[in-house]
């Protein structure tokens, strides 16, 4: 009888102690886990706070460059500078107070888009053939909701007026927008000069900026193709908002 109470009681004290070791691995796995919550929310702020640092250095070079190339426009063709001033004044309202917040509207981006195209516009001759067309699903719910990057358009359309053939009969500067399945879409094409495009500084900056700003807050929520056809350059941007905004509900950003 003591033999069995003996064999019982060792019996349930290697139970208890395997108890209390599972129950100390337990806590040791929460309080891991815990630990590994709290340095991803510690690296994701500091990610947070480097992006921010990043994209304030990206636009304070941005905005100059901008004022740079459509003053230069308008001094460089004077006679119509009455029409450019009132598209210029329309430009200059959205970089100084909608290109300071963090988001704006596909429409309020799109409109920005075409002032600055109607400013560019006097760097050409009239008899060239630039197309501009939007295909806008204006009862999308993304449309009218603060989710597109400021001044993301810019530098697509710059490009395109600075390298397009302005001279050939066949030349042309073609730019379309469109806004459907709750993404926005951006497609600039341009036949090409033939004559050799002088590099000047920093003229690799509009392209770096543009594809570094969406690497920073899209994610891998877009889509930047550029490639040349027929000595046609063509650019496309699509950029999923929907998914950007899931990803950012999800997230708590």
């Amino acid at each position: 009888m003591n033999d069995n109470n003996t064999i019982t009681y060792i019996f349930l004290a290697i139970l208890l102690l395997l108890v209390i070791i599972i129950c100390y691995m337990i806590y040791q796995l929460i309080e891991a886990k815990k630990a590994k919550e709290d340095i991803e929310k510690s690296f994701y702020a500091l990610e947070v706070k480097v992006n921010d640092l990043q994209l304030e250095n990206l636009e304070s070079k941005l905005n100059p460059h901008l004022f740079k190339n459509i003053l230069n426009s308008i001094q460089s063709h004077a006679y119509q500078t009455y029409f450019a001033l009132d598209k210029l004044a329309n430009v200059l309202d959205y970089i100084l107070y909608e290109s300071k917040k963090k988001f704006v509207t596909a429409k309020e981006e799109i409109d920005f888009a075409l002032n600055l195209i109607e400013i560019n516009k006097i760097k050409i001759s009239p008899l060239f053939e630039l197309k501009i067309k939007t295909n806008i699903n204006k009862e999308d719910k993304l449309y009218d909701q603060p989710l597109l990057a400021p001044l993301i358009s810019i530098d697509l359309i710059e490009n395109a007026f600075k390298h397009a053939d302005l001279q050939s009969a066949d030349a042309f500067i073609s730019v379309v927008f469109e806004f459907k399945d709750n993404a926005f879409f951006m497609t600039v094409s341009n036949k090409i000069s033939a004559k050799k495009v002088l590099k000047k500084e920093r003229s690799g900056f509009g392209h770096a900026t543009l594809e570094h700003r969406l690497r920073i807050i899209y994610k891998n929520h877009f889509k930047l193709d550029k490639f040349i056809e027929n000595d046609v350059y063509i650019a496309h941007l699509k950029i999923d908002l929907l998914e950007y905004k899931t990803e950012m509900l999800t997230s708590g950003r």
